[in-house]
């Protein structure tokens, strides 16, 4: 299925900029997509399929290793070969079962052969890619507490039914709702790097923007990529070119004192926020190709990277949208 061009995607800029940001260092963590229904949510994930550069990877490897090397040695099919493939973004639905997710035993190999065969599951195929869930705040509790673990740990473990397999498990975990359908579990909330709220646009032109890009994109997909595809390529060029300014991209101790204050005026716990407050302004600094974060970039930043580790209040009646704007006018003026 052709996905629909990212660049042609109009306005819900903040959750492009989170996605991109994710694309540019994926160690910010994932994306936490809460909205409303039809604001393009699914469509924006799905996108970055056609948009990410691709990776080298040793054909046929089930974990997508990019060293032969690497390719663990219950993998069946894989040569020797590295070629480009694309960025794996894979769907995990609701109502996948543990066995899906992780992995389990091949029973056609076991009936057919008689042999204790691995077949790899949904974390295997996401392995240096994304991993997207639709609905994520209806997710079934076992499976969030697989996620919890794997997401920590970065590997894949599983022991049962006679086998015992490890295998990377790194991915960017990108989840989507509407939170009127229910919340998420705090603990899996933490998780995510950052958090954007969507919502149906009140713009009378850009609402006819989006309908009038969606049908010509419905009534000839491959037409319309093609249309795209040089806004396409400038935005995969500005995203390689940051992920290779990115490690030379500083953080003096203006910005550090800068991250802290603003997680001290928030009551925000823990440094998780601080940190990734800090990747996510270098990764905008290298997209947006500065040499350093400054005030502008934590500005740009501040509400998807905090907005979701504040306490709730019972004082204050504001978002905690509204919330991390005024901590940011405060202490950033």
């Amino acid at each position: 299925m052709t996905p629909f061009p990212f660049a042609a995607i109009v306005g819900q800029d903040e959750m492009k900029t989170a996605m991109i940001l994710t694309a540019v260092d994926p160690s910010i963590g994932g994306v936490l997509v809460f909205g409303d229904r039809g604001t393009g949510k699914s469509t924006a994930v799905r996108a970055l399929s056609g948009l990410l550069p691709p990776l080298k990877m040793v054909a046929g490897c089930p974990v997508n290793s990019a060293d032969p090397a690497d390719v663990p040695d219950w993998a069946r099919g894989a040569g020797t070969a590295v070629e480009a493939r694309p960025t794996p973004v894979i769907d995990l639905p609701l109502g996948a079962t543990e066995d899906r997710v992780t992995g389990a035993l091949d029973i056609e190999a076991a009936l057919a052969r008689g042999e204790t065969a691995f077949e790899p599951g949904l974390l295997a195929r996401a392995n240096r890619g994304y991993l997207y869930i639709d609905e994520i705040n209806l997710l079934e509790d076992h499976i969030v507490d697989l996620l919890l673990d794997v997401a920590q740990s970065g590997e894949n473990v599983v022991e049962r039914e006679g086998l015992s397999i490890r295998h990377p498990a790194r991915f960017v975990l990108v989840g989507s709702g509407n939170p009127e359908e229910g919340e998420l579990r705090p603990q899996l909330l933490d998780r995510f790097g950052l958090s954007v709220e969507v919502a149906s646009p009140s713009d009378i032109e850009e609402r006819i923007e989006v309908v009038k890009r969606r049908d010509a994109f419905d009534r000839d997909p491959d037409g319309f990529v093609g249309d795209w595809g040089d806004a396409q390529a400038d935005l995969r060029d500005r995203i390689v070119a940051a992920r290779g300014r990115l490690a030379g991209t500083g953080a003096g101790d203006d910005v550090l004192r800068d991250c802290a204050a603003l997680c001290i005026a928030l009551g925000a716990d823990g440094l998780r926020g601080e940190l990734t407050l800090l990747r996510a302004a270098r990764a905008l600094a290298a997209f947006d190709g500065a040499r350093a974060p400054g005030r502008d970039q934590l500005r740009r930043v501040a509400a998807m990277a905090l907005r979701h580790r504040l306490r709730r209040d019972p004082l204050d009646e504001a978002g905690t949208t509204a919330r991390v704007a005024r901590a940011v006018e405060e202490v950033l003026a």
